[in-house]
């Protein structure tokens, strides 16, 4: 049986760190993991800690100086079963809903044809604003499956909708739909 695939991209969002909590335990699962940290997440976690994590080289740029693989968003989705989003911020909803692709990760998400999870993680005011809502269904019709978010303590330091799922729950999340129950 060949390893399955996930394409794993972390976002700029405190809650980044869950991002490798969850690469820890698909990988052991056994998943291979290829990773995206997008400019944002690189102000909260490192390639390096992905990289430990995964045992696999972690991607932050859509162009490097001297690409080895000139279309890395094209070849990063050609053999994945999966591609997460953990955390998923307003923004990069916002800008997958819309069709936008000014980095390595939404330039990936737009080459992507295999079942998309998306994490969100966000302020309440942030998770109620009617463009998230938008942003949101616009997504659901296109096929995305959203793992919570959930209520419970904020960055902010208040409580409310918009905090990340566990990890445990993404991957129970993440199996669901690799064996086709989501």
């Amino acid at each position: 049986m060949q390893t399955k695939r996930i394409l794993l991209g972390i976002t700029g969002s405190a809650a980044a760190f869950k991002g490798i909590m969850l690469a820890s335990l698909l990988r052991k699962e056994g998943f291979e993991i290829d990773g995206i940290l997008t400019p944002g997440a690189l102000k909260f976690i490192s390639e390096t800690q992905l990289a430990c994590v995964t045992g696999r080289p972690v991607h932050s740029s859509l162009f490097t100086v001297q690409p080895a693989d000139p279309v890395p968003h094209i070849t990063l989705t050609d053999t994945i079963d999966l591609f997460a989003v953990v955390p998923a911020t307003a923004d990069f909803m916002g800008k997958s809903a819309n069709g936008l692709a000014d980095d390595l990760l939404s330039s990936a998400f737009l080459a992507c044809d295999a079942p998309v999870i998306m994490a969100p993680s966000m302020n309440t005011r942030m998770w109620n604003n009617g463009a998230t809502a938008a942003n949101l269904e616009i997504l659901r019709s296109r096929g995305v499956t959203f793992a919570g978010p959930v209520t419970g303590p904020l960055a902010c330091g208040k409580e409310g909708m918009g905090r990340m799922m566990e990890p445990s729950g993404i991957l129970k999340v993440c199996l669901d739909v690799l064996s086709g129950r989501c």
